[in-house]
This record gives C-alpha cells, structure tokens and sequence, in this order.
C-alpha cells in the first residue's frame, strides 16, 4: 500500500472510531431500557441508569405537613448496565390496596421483593414502600417494572417543572453546614451522602445512585422552616449513635430496616421526620452523618 493510500484507509479507520462512538454514547445505549420501562431516565455519575416515578397523585399530609412527592413519595428504579448481566434496584411509593397485585406482578416476571415497611409515621392516607431488585437483561427487567406500576395510578412522566430560584430557606447555609451540596428538586431541597467503602450485592458491585446515599430530604414549611425526612444507610455499629444524634437534636427516628437481601456489608436504612428551623436541622442532620462512614 502506497503512503497516501496508507494514510487515508487510517483516516477512514478514524472516522469510523468517531462514528461508533457516537453510536455507543451513554443516552443512546439506554434507549432500549428507557423503551422498556416507558419512561426517560438519566445517567448518573456512577454510570448507572435511574428514572423516578413520582406519586403527584397522592395527597399526603405528615403532622399536618402537605408532603411534595419529592420529599417522600418519589418511587424509582435504577440499572447498572443497558444489557444482559444487569442488576436492578428500585423503590415502589404505593397505596396499600397496591400491594398486592404489584407483589404479584413483580414475582411472576422475575423480580425479587426485597423488603416492604412503612418510611414516615402518622401519614394520611397510609403509604407503603417496596424495595426491589433483580438481575438479568435490563430490558426485561424494566419491562417488569412498567407492568407492575400499570396496576397503579403512578402518574404518567410530565416534563420536569421550572426549580424557583429561592425555595425560602438558606439552601446556601445548609450545604455549608452539611459540608456537602444539593439541588432543587420540584420544590424539595434534596442532598445524598454517598458511602466511602464499596458496597457489593450478591458479589457484584452496586454504584451509590442505586439507593446506597443517605438522603436528607427539605421541603420548606414558611418562616425559614422546612419538614425533613430522607434515610441514613449505616452499618451495624452506627445505629444507635446516629439514632442518639437525631434524637438530641430534635429529629424523630421514624423507621430502621433493611432494603436490601445479600449486601456486603451488611446495610441498615434509617428514616427520619422534623418539622423546624432548616439551618438548625441541617446541624443536627450534620452531627449524624459525623457518626457514619460517608464520603467527605
């Protein structure tokens, strides 16, 4: 092969690089998922794939507090891969008369019930949280999960609402208290905390996004208070001293359980409620996250 005949068969070879690379960009190999489960998700920075669900259609009130369905009533489910071989985890916002036929539903496709149990106390109308997971072709997978919620009145997908500039409470302050950023989100202040150690489930390795942050949770409330709720993920050994943190600081402790089946190690989710000055609760969510393992 002559020298300029060399050098345009590699630029071919470039050009053809370009060309599958562009084919194989992260939004282009989730469409099939994002097909499957009838509605868009979005890469997260782990790589895996999340799409949220929000419950708009149930009106919540906790202690008189109307509750956003981004403070605690937004299901999700999240893939770590587009194809054959992923794992899936999810957590389904439901109405108790939905229990049942998505159990159902679930575990006559393939998908795994891996806890159900209530998040916040004294709510009106009573809701239930099931936690899922699965392993398999992800499209699958998410086709499951699109049957199931079809026996729900789980909203369809709307185009996300324009985020006021200023929610009415000091979201500047309680980053800096925190030491650790956040974002708007439908009008909740909402902050995850992922974990520093490696979480692995049934030997594989599960990125934070697919529900391993501790969640902190503020939906103002007037006069610079917000409600919060969320869940810590802990070991074993910092249960009680972030249930003493919460609790000298006026935070409720609302629930303490499991949402997974076979994590190493093994994982505890705490949830939480107050109602109060935003600030001061970001100190006391502050001198709980000083009790765990969670990157700085």
């Amino acid at each position: 092969m002559t020298k300029p005949n060399l050098l345009a068969f590699c630029l071919i070879l470039i050009l053809c690089g370009v060309v599958v690379a562009q084919n194989t960009s992260p939004a282009n190999e989730w469409q099939a998922v994002e097909k499957a489960l009838g509605r868009a998700g979005q890469v997260q920075a782990d790589g895996a794939y999340k799409a949220g669900m929000p419950r708009g259609d149930l009106n919540v009130t906790v202690a008189g507090t109307q509750v956003k369905p981004t403070l605690a009533l937004g299901s999700w489910v999240a893939f770590s891969k587009p194809g054959i071989g992923a794992m899936m985890m999810g957590d389904l916002v439901l109405a108790e008369n939905e229990v049942t036929p998505v159990m159902t539903s679930l575990q006559s496709n393939g998908v795994e019930i891996t806890a159900l149990h209530n998040h916040v106390l004294h709510e009106s109308p009573r809701v239930m949280y099931m936690h899922i997971g699965g392993h398999g072709d992800a499209p699958k997978l998410a086709a499951a999960v699109k049957e199931a919620l079809s026996l729900t009145k789980t909203p369809a997908p709307k185009p996300p609402a324009s985020a006021p500039q200023d929610l009415g409470i000091d979201t500047a302050a309680i980053e800096q208290t925190l030491g650790q950023k956040g974002k708007i989100n439908g009008g909740v202040f909402q902050v995850g905390v992922p974990r520093a150690e490696a979480i692995t489930e049934s030997g594989m390795a599960v990125p934070g996004s697919m529900g391993l942050s501790t969640a902190l949770n503020f939906q103002p409330t007037g006069n610079d208070k917000a409600a919060i709720t969320g869940d810590f993920v802990l070991i074993g050994k910092e249960v009680n001293p972030v249930i003493q943190a919460l609790r000298k600081n006026g935070i409720e402790v609302t629930a303490l359980h499991s949402h997974m089946l076979d994590e190493q190690p093994r994982l505890f989710f705490m949830h939480f409620w107050a109602n109060d000055d935003a600030v001061k609760l970001a100190k006391g969510l502050r001198a709980a996250l000083d009790q765990t393992n969670s990157k700085k």
